[in-house]
């Protein structure tokens, strides 16, 4: 996509994190050096002491967001500021995740390269889910995964599902993930699912602790949709782990690709596989 000039962005800290408070003035500072202006979302400022702008007015008046924490903070920003088509970089305070690129004490040298064009926004899928609650329709956006679950640990759970208007298989156990590419590396990867390229316009369905061993996951193609309801008891539905809704026995779900994508601010040398790698251990 077309990089444009940063002049203006919006800071969001890790939420119960005022030790971050520092942080936070010390990023202002290397924004400012660089003729960028900064404004803090009112909840963040109000956990470090200072005044702040309505999230959602920050994302009106902001060139791109900024997070500072981990992924967590990261993922809910995404998800917060979805319909705004705003591009977010991640900025990590602790360890490396999979989606914040930059360390604290590389932003300087970054700041330096994004206010000279220098970086890129990598367009990555979200998941679109509608459900009806208390008979009104709701829509749901999540950049890493949706899992409909049992209410109760003491039941399995029966999950029918439909691709594209068509019968296609009833899970029998704890529930199911939907997960996007860049939510693959998260509770899909845990429960068996593939690890999927973020940048494909594909999702996966992973079934949880199946009663079956023939149940296996599954990979669509990003222009197909899948239905789920669950036809003999209430579900539990989670959206990026953040997000709780309880659907009623017999109330379906609809699940596909959104039709815009989230957009992430990474170094230009960024590299997906350099951060797997790591992560996960391999090639030690």
């Amino acid at each position: 996509m077309e990089l444009k000039t940063i002049k203006k962005i919006g800071v969001i800290l890790r939420p119960s994190t005022p030790e971050l408070k520092n942080n936070y003035y010390e990023l202002e500072k290397i924004f400012n050096a660089h003729d960028i202006e900064v404004s803090i979302d009112s909840i963040s400022a109000g956990m470090i002491g200072i005044m702040g702008m309505e999230f959602d007015v920050l994302c009106q008046n902001s060139d791109i967001l900024v997070t500072i924490g981990g992924d967590g903070t990261l993922i809910s920003t995404v998800r917060r500021s979805f319909k705004y088509d705003i591009p977010v970089l991640g900025v990590y305070s602790g360890n490396l995740g999979f989606l914040a690129d930059v360390k604290f004490d590389e932003l300087e040298d970054f700041v330096k390269q994004l206010s000279c064009g220098n970086y890129r926004v990598d367009e990555r899928a979200v998941l679109e889910a509608e459900f009806i609650q208390n008979e009104k329709s709701i829509t749901r956006y999540a950049f890493n995964d949706i899992v409909l679950t049992r209410p109760s640990v003491s039941n399995m759970i029966h999950v029918e599902t439909l691709v594209d208007s068509k019968a296609f298989n009833t899970y029998f156990g704890d529930g199911v993930i939907v997960s996007t590419p860049t939510g693959s590396t998260a509770y899909n990867l845990s429960a068996g699912g593939p690890v999927l390229f973020p940048l494909t316009n594909v999702f996966a369905l992973t079934p949880i602790c199946p009663h079956s061993l023939t149940q296996r996951p599954v990979v669509f193609p990003g222009e197909f949709s899948i239905e789920m309801k669950t036809p003999k008891e209430k579900a539990l539905l989670i959206i990026d782990g953040q997000d709780k809704h309880e659907l009623e026995q017999g109330n379906s779900i609809l699940i596909g690709l959104a039709q815009t994508k989230a957009k992430l601010i990474h170094r230009e040398e960024f590299n997906y596989f350099d951060v797997l790698k790591e992560k996960l251990g391999w090639g030690e």
